[in-house]
């Protein structure tokens, strides 16, 4: 069979297990639109934006534990999709981009989609390559594979001339590359040990990046030995929560209280994440970092590093007893009337499978899902990480297609839901069982509370109208029954609670509009 460079690339990767491709294609990606109708281990799903496709690869992502390819056209399609890569760069995330450009000899001529890509890649990626050579091709595709993988993983960028992707090359594809485990920095283990026993109960864990069983285990064996203090990072990529896995509070969204939650500590540990900063400046807190500044940090692991082997050894080290689980807390019983965030929450709780994958992107409608999910059956959330909205829908996309035999859930605002809504159209397309809860409260109110923090005087007409989403007000029954999503709309807390049971007695996409 005649092989060409696009060909043997896909077959690389599909050796190196990728499974799963979202494309948003166009000109300079023919070559590989053909190569995957023959490569048939990689499935090709069709995003209709970019922002989609990036967006659900960081979902599948943040699950799977290994990348995806997206499909992308030039520069400008990349660029629809880079506010989800931003989110999946802060994830620490393995994505594979895969980015056709002109044919080589045609880049000289400036046509009009002709752009600088490299430019574009580099602020959310790891790892950029071009491929010019169709002999190449297929070993920078597994160096790509290999980067976003990692340790620690992250978002690859692949470049490829049209000419090296329709180029006929001989039929020999490179090896997979190994997988690498994370070992710990022994001697940073040494120096964390030695930092906490000094700070006793003023000691802190800070953790973040993908938190699983195992390490929030160890953490609760640390504090369970010293007294010290443990916080998850604001925005976790993903948190395993529920009844029986142990449960630490959350470092706050606004500064001054989390300045005020690490004021008294005198040393903080840091695993799968960075020192914590402020999300913005403000004019009446001219600081940035959030730990005291006489506070040292140690760091065990960062970002797209796995933190349990770090925490484990830490734990080890400082000679903690085996985990013993806390008692459980029963949630409150099933509210009724009017449905408001706390409401909401509560009842999605109650509902919530065993096993099933959230995506928060609730924003301030997150409220109460904040306070009750804890008590929930044992799942998985997967947070904002980057704060750059649109994440919700794609990343239910992406969960979904990695765990088809999971429940997904995307808790969605209604504002930042419109950034991405064309994803409820794939989700339709694929089939893919996944419950769409759309916090409807008609404004973006987490600006309404930045105003009120940011100016001195109230605001008027125009800033208030720069803030709310009425006039019209937004129909997601209909949007969603148009790209082909069964829907309906609740206002009270029986009638949420009468659409999440016929969910559980049926599969496939479904969107529920919350009335708040």
């Amino acid at each position: 069979m005649n092989c060409n460079g696009a060909r043997l690339a896909l077959r690389a990767a599909e050796a190196a297990g990728v499974e799963v491709c979202f494309a948003n294609p166009g000109t300079t990606e023919m070559e590989w639109v053909t190569a995957l109708d023959e490569v048939t281990g990689i499935r090709a799903v069709l995003c209709l934006f970019e922002g989609v496709a990036t967006g659900a690869a960081d979902g599948y992502g943040r699950i799977a534990g290994k990348p995806a390819l997206t499909l992308l056209h030039l520069g400008p399609g990349f660029a629809n999709g880079i506010a989800n890569l931003h989110n999946a760069r802060r994830a620490g995330t393995p994505v594979v981009n895969l980015i056709g450009d002109h044919a080589t000899w045609h880049l000289a001529a400036d046509a009009p989609l002709t752009s600088d890509i490299e430019s574009l890649a580099a602020p959310v990626s790891k790892l950029v390559l071009r491929t010019d050579d169709a002999q190449k091709l297929s070993h920078d595709m597994t160096t790509a594979i290999a980067g976003a993988k990692g340790p620690p993983s992250g978002v690859a960028s692949l470049i490829v001339a049209q000419d090296a992707a329709w180029t006929p090359v001989d039929d020999k594809p490179h090896a997979p590359p190994q997988n690498i485990r994370f070992s710990p920095d022994h001697a940073a283990v040494a120096r964390a040990a030695e930092q906490l026993e000094r700070a006793g109960d003023r000691g802190g864990l800070l953790l973040g990046g993908v938190l699983g069983r195992e390490s929030l285990e160890a953490a609760a064996r640390i504090a369970a030995k010293l007294g010290s203090r443990v916080v998850v990072d604001t925005f976790l990529p993903r948190l395993r929560e529920g009844r029986g896995v142990p449960a630490f509070a959350g470092l706050p969204y606004f500064p001054e209280q989390a300045a005020e939650a690490l004021s008294d500590l005198k040393t903080l540990v840091i695993a799968g994440t960075r020192p914590p900063v402020a999300f913005f400046g403000y004019r009446h807190m001219a600081k940035s970092t959030l730990a005291p500044d006489d506070c040292p940090s140690e760091v065990l692991s960062g970002l797209g590093s796995d933190s349990a082997p770090g925490l484990v050894a830490l734990a080890d080290a400082l000679g903690a007893d085996a985990y013993v689980p806390a008692a459980e807390i029963p949630l409150p019983p099933a509210p009724n009337g009017d449905l408001d965030a706390m409401s909401l929450g509560l009842t999605l709780a109650r509902w919530l499978p065993e096993n099933a994958i959230l995506i928060n992107e609730a924003a301030t409608s997150g409220l109460g899902w904040g306070v009750h999910g804890r008590a929930a059956a044992p799942h998985d959330v997967l947070n904002l990480t980057g704060g750059a909205i649109g994440q919700g829908i794609p990343n239910a996309v992406g969960a979904a297609i990695a765990a088809p035999q999971r429940r997904v859930v995307a808790l969605q605002a209604d504002g930042s839901g419109m950034y991405t809504l064309q994803g409820l159209w794939t989700l339709a397309r694929e089939a893919l069982d996944v419950t769409v809860i759309v916090c409807a409260n008609r404004a973006y109110r987490i600006l309404q509370a930045e105003l009120g923090r940011s100016s001195s005087t109230p605001p008027g007409p125009v800033a208030l109208g720069l803030t709310e989403l009425s006039g019209p007000h937004l129909e997601w029954t209909r949007l969603a029954e148009g790209m082909g999503v069964p829907a309906c709309q609740v206002a009270g807390c029986e009638d949420l609670r009468n659409a999440l049971e016929l969910r559980s007695q049926s599969s496939g996409p479904y969107l529920i509009e919350a009335l708040l």
